[in-house]
């Protein structure tokens, strides 16, 4: 096995004993221990019945009753808190010759227990979070170690047209890497510079090695304009056999400016890109930075080569250990496959997505929560083919819910397959129009549409 392959194993092993170890300390405790509340009624009984007349007939001679009524109150206190009902009450002064004070200390050392067991709880949910992502860096590792391994390969016939190509354009080739990914396309990285008093543009490497290689090359996004007198790296990868435009429409609650949604378009590894929209708790400003936050992170994490799952999982992770209150935001994505013509769709929490099809519209709904409300969040992932033509229309909820119950999703049909646009932003903004006309009213939630077509190249 590579030397390489062998060492990143080593770094992933360790991550996931790192995780192990999380997972074998304290665990999550649902109540106290018969041990806890002994040491409370040791604190309580410390604090009030010293010096007092019947000290030690509640203490030794009648213990059990004494215990019995402590363990009352804190039952009591849990299920009704510090509110006792009147039967409870008047069992303590029946006994208890300082029966207000006792229930004081009672409830306060109550009250310290139960946030000390709270915080525990919370220290061990955030080991929890802590140990799931450990556990999925250490399979990124593994996985992304074996498919770079694997995808590396050498050809020495190739690497000669290529170097003829270069040399014809007036660029001299000093390596090359060849990489296959797992659709079977073509990544190549040229270590290249121009020959001395000349100045090649990539475009124009780019254009050669597509005569070399005999396929569709183009340069990966970002890379350098020109080449130079100085050696440097291109990266060619092998070009889409689709391509898409997006159209959105937007409206805040009542016609405000900001809105509490937002949505992001980027350009992924392996030439596909995502469409993310999230749909922040609430509406206006507050919403907007919610959902914005986790538009922002999860582009991040997809940009850098994370999965969709394991971004997503991320993300949550870090909105429910990250703060006390809960905010949550919805999460709806979908990846297209440029090589494939197909599309993913993920979601947690978002409202329906639609595809409008050359002779149908299908609706697809999911029933998840949100991110940011629970520690291990289920998230539905659905796949579909898409051909020359086909739309993916998605919305946050605001849209459907502005439709009468029971017919939201057949009226969206219906807007959406009864037009004929092939224009995306023409298509968004006729959806919303549809809607709001239908309402005849002022938005009662923020509203989104964002439609996205595919075309063959």
């Amino acid at each position: 096995m590579n030397p390489y392959v062998i060492q990143m194993d080593r770094f992933a092993q360790s991550l996931k004993h790192l995780s192990e170890t999380f997972l074998s300390l304290e665990e999550y405790k649902g109540a106290f221990t018969k041990d806890e509340v002994e040491e409370m009624f040791l604190r309580v009984s410390e604090s009030v019945c010293e010096g007092c007349e019947k000290k030690e007939w509640c203490l030794k001679e009648n213990r059990s009753g004494t215990r019995q009524m402590v363990y009352e109150i804190l039952c009591t206190v849990e299920d009704y808190g510090a509110e006792l009902n009147i039967e409870v009450k008047r069992k303590l002064q029946k006994r208890c010759v300082r029966a207000p004070r006792f229930l004081r200390e009672t409830l306060e050392v109550f009250g310290d227990a139960k946030q000390k067991l709270l915080w525990n709880n919370r220290i061990v949910q955030n080991r929890e979070g802590c140990a799931v992502q450990l556990t999925e860096f250490a399979r990124i590792i593994q996985h992304a170690t074996r498919e770079l391994d694997a995808g590396i390969f050498s050809d020495e016939h190739l690497e000669k047209r290529i170097r003829a190509r270069m040399k014809h354009i007036g660029v001299k080739l000093l390596s090359s890497v060849f990489f296959m990914t797992e659709q079977g396309r073509y990544e190549i990285h040229l270590t290249v510079k121009a020959v001395k008093g000349q100045c090649v543009t990539s475009k124009e490497v780019a254009e050669a090695l597509c005569a070399a290689v005999n396929r569709k090359m183009l340069l990966k996004p970002g890379e350098r304009q020109n080449v130079g007198g100085e050696y440097c790296v291109l990266v060619c990868i092998e070009g889409p056999a689709f391509y898409t435009m997006q159209g959105v429409a937007k409206i805040g609650k009542g016609c405000e400016k900001i809105s509490g949604d937002t949505f992001s378009m980027t350009k992924l590894p392996g030439v596909k890109e995502a469409v993310v929209l999230s749909d922040g708790m609430g509406s206006g400003e507050e919403a907007f930075k919610e959902s914005a936050r986790v538009v922002e992170m999860l582009e991040e994490l997809l940009e850098a080569g994370f999965p969709v799952e394991t971004a997503i999982q991320m993300m949550n992770t870090a909105l429910v250990i990250g703060r006390e209150e809960v905010r949550f935001s919805t999460v709806d994505m979908c990846v297209f496959d440029l090589y494939e013509g197909s599309c993913e769709l993920v979601k947690a929490g978002a409202s329906a997505t639609f595809i409008r099809y050359a002779d149908h519209v299908e609706k697809i709904v999911s029933s998840t929560l949100p991110i940011g409300v629970v520690q291990n969040i289920e998230i539905d992932r659905m796949k579909r083919e898409l051909s020359d033509g086909d739309f993916v229309i998605m919305m946050t909820d605001g849209v459907l819910d502005a439709l009468p119950v029971g017919e939201q999703e057949a009226l969206m049909s219906m807007f959406i397959g009864g037009t004929g646009m092939n224009n995306p932003k023409e298509l968004a903004h006729h959806i919303l129009e549809q809607v709001l006309e239908w309402t005849g009213e002022e938005p009662l939630d923020d509203m989104t549409v964002i439609a996205v077509g595919i075309w063959s190249v």
